[in-house]
């Protein structure tokens, strides 16, 4: 489905739907003319879980992507957990499977990075990394 910031906008304000561990949300899209926008904020789980977000918007054409850019961090009260970004790395073999979507992952945060699969230029991030956050930090083991 293409999205527009109509859509987009509708759903993130109605992003504590998706789960029921999410608080609250500070989330706001603003837009930057008719076709484009910035979308920044936090959503806020239970547990002291914050999935922060900035990504920039651009519906101007479907050959550009919906998303331009992102960043994602999910957070235990202030402890990083990790975080996703879209900063190309066109000379690390390892990431070329997603290039140039990648996971920032512990040891060493900062340059451990590993292929993120689950994240796209082309439709909205936010459902993957909310149920990425549900999988990790609230299914309880079968045991």
């Amino acid at each position: 489905m293409p999205w527009s910031l109509d859509s987009y906008e509708e759903f993130v304000y109605r992003i504590r739907e998706r789960s029921p561990h999410i608080l609250f949300s500070t989330l706001v899209l603003q837009r930057r003319g008719k076709l484009a926008g910035v979308l920044s904020g936090e959503i806020v789980f239970a547990n002291d879980i914050k999935l922060r977000v900035y990504e920039n918007l651009n519906c101007l054409s479907p050959n550009t992507g919906f998303i331009i850019d992102y960043g994602y961090e999910v957070k235990i009260g202030e402890a990083v957990q990790y975080w996703y970004d879209s900063q190309p790395h066109p000379n690390d073999p390892t990431l070329q499977s997603t290039h140039p979507h990648h996971k920032h992952i512990a040891p060493d945060i900062k340059r451990h990075r590993i292929p993120a699969p689950g994240l796209s230029f082309n439709e909205p991030n936010l459902p993957f990394l909310i149920r990425e956050i549900e999988a990790l930090f609230f299914t309880q083991s079968q045991g």
